[in-house]
């Protein structure tokens, strides 16, 4: 019966960490690894750091959703793959709870007066309030989702 109550709620706490669409601390870069864009060690800004996992297990990280986004937009400069179908998944941080998060469901505030790493950063956020909370707070230009990212707009945050 232990056994039973074990495998419960085991399956209880992974459906409620799945339903907050945030994961733990497991993915986390290791003190070697480099910002594929800029080469900063990204280990040394735990709270910006964000990833792209592809399909056969390769993980490439960044110092922060900007530099991941001129990877994802121009991969080939940055010898990354070119197919966009080899990526498994986009992780990054929100801002408020520091919890990776699916980026591709992310929003994204552009603009505001807080820096990252590298300077002026995209902001990520798992809840659209909180990324308009912030935008408000933060004198921030807009609020994005990660499709409306371009490599042009990327151009404007340098």
């Amino acid at each position: 019966m232990n056994m039973l109550k074990s495998v419960c709620l085991s399956q209880v706490l992974f459906i409620l960490i799945i339903s907050n669409g945030a994961v733990g601390s497991e993915l986390a870069p290791d003190a070697k690894d480099k910002c594929a864009v800029c080469g900063m060690f990204v280990a040394k800004f735990p709270d910006w750091t964000a990833m792209i996992e592809y399909q056969n297990g390769r993980r490439v990280w960044f110092d922060g959703v900007k530099d991941l986004m001129k990877g994802y937009t121009s991969p080939a400069k940055y010898g990354l793959p070119a197919e966009r179908s080899t990526v498994k998944s986009i992780w990054v941080k929100d801002y408020y709870s520091l919890k990776l998060i699916d980026g591709r469901n992310a929003f994204y505030v552009i603009g505001s007066n807080v820096s990252g790493p590298m300077g002026k950063e995209l902001i990520p956020f798992l809840k659209e309030k909180e990324a308009q909370g912030f935008q408000k707070d933060h004198q921030g230009e807009k609020v994005l989702r990660f499709n409306q990212l371009t490599a042009d707009l990327l151009k404007k945050t340098d």
